[in-house]
């Protein structure tokens, strides 16, 4: 799920010792990759069968490498600790980037934008812009990094002689939409791929409001210690791209493409600040 995916409990994710890197894995001949199957429209099962955009990117990958890739689903709440650790070579799943977890990976170039949206009723005519969210009471995932970026929508609407409103945290996204919909919140903030699955969803319970922070990216997590593995998936993305099945796979599961997204790894948090314009 949605809030499920941009959850990460910190104390779980200590820096990468074990993780093989490409010429280990090119002579084991396979590589290890840890997937989830409960958050769509990345990563899903329907009808008993794996569905979402890293699925047909995963098959992709296979179409192109010269060595077997291994996948195991698992519960996100231990995925990135268990990359982390070493236990597998490389997250390909949803994952946002965050300052925390850019001192434990590197990400491969962003393939989604995690621009953080205001999701509303849709029947409510009062929230247009940031400043109608002052004072209204907002819910997001506890330990998400939506959370983490919190201020900079607390800022915007105090650059305006606004106020954040009380904030309230849950522990899964369905239950603050449940909420959304009775009426408990006035808004809930979630980021722009899983925005727009929601509203497309639902589009008579919720609509799309303002963008509430800066940019935001959506890439692979490969830990610090494989850095020709992060220029092999860097290269397999390149291909992606130049071919055109990139811009397809992002319109079929996201319903739109992101062509303006960085074409670099990410590596460090003063990287990401500056392309997600967040020291501004």
């Amino acid at each position: 799920m949605a809030g499920t995916l941009m959850a990460l409990s910190l104390s779980t994710v200590s820096p990468a010792t074990f993780a093989a890197d490409l010429p280990e894995i090119e002579s084991r001949g396979y590589l290890s990759v840890a997937t989830e199957d409960n958050y769509a429209p990345f990563n899903f099962i329907e009808d008993g069968n794996a569905k979402g955009f890293n699925t047909d990117m995963l098959e992709e990958l296979r179409n192109y490498a010269d060595f077997e890739i291994r996948q195991d689903i698992l519960p996100w709440t231990g995925l990135l600790a268990a990359v982390s650790t070493g236990q597998y070579d490389m997250a390909l799943t949803g994952a946002s980037v965050s300052d925390e977890r850019l001192r434990v990976f590197n990400y491969t170039p962003p393939y989604a934008s995690a621009q953080h949206f205001a999701i509303k009723r849709a029947d409510d005519d009062s929230i247009n812009d940031v400043d109608d969210l002052s004072g209204k009471k907002v819910g997001v995932q506890a330990g998400s990094v939506l959370l983490s970026r919190l201020p900079e929508l607390k800022k915007m609407l105090e650059d305006d002689g606004g106020e954040l409103g009380e904030v309230v945290q849950y522990e899964s996204y369905p239950e603050a939409f449940a909420d959304l919909a009775n009426g408990r919140l006035d808004f809930v903030i979630d980021s722009a791929v899983p925005v727009n699955t929601l509203v497309t969803s639902k589009p008579d319970v919720f609509a799309k409001g303002p963008a509430v922070s800066g940019a935001g990216y959506v890439s692979w997590p490969i830990p610090k210690s494989s850095p020709e593995l992060l220029a092999y998936m860097t290269t397999f993305l390149d291909h992606m791209k130049e071919t055109g099945r990139l811009a397809e796979l992002q319109e079929k599961w996201f319903g739109e493409s992101f062509p303006d997204l960085p074409d670099e790894p990410l590596e460090s948090v003063e990287q990401f600040h500056e392309l997600a314009g967040l020291d501004d």
